[in-house]
């Protein structure tokens, strides 16, 4: 492969990790205000809520990891 082609297809990944970006950072967003909301409406319930929003964030924060992870694949590959 040429040069050119190296260069564009690393790019490519780098742009695809940036949309994959998007979709996590959304994700992390809704769980926290679920979870603003749920201890607005029940206060009693916050530490439940909190814990459940940090299993939620570590598995939604994954599929960025995974992302980034793929970028460097396909940039090198």
């Amino acid at each position: 492969m040429s040069n050119l082609a190296l260069a564009i297809s690393g790019n490519i990944a780098v742009l695809g990790y940036g949309l994959a970006a998007i979709g996590p950072g959304v994700g992390v967003g809704l769980i926290f205000a679920a979870v603003i909301n749920g201890t607005a409406r029940q206060p009693e319930a916050q530490s439940k809520l909190q814990s459940i929003a940090w299993i939620g964030f570590g598995v939604t924060e994954v599929l960025a990891i995974i992302g980034i992870a793929l970028a460097f694949v396909f940039k090198n590959g």
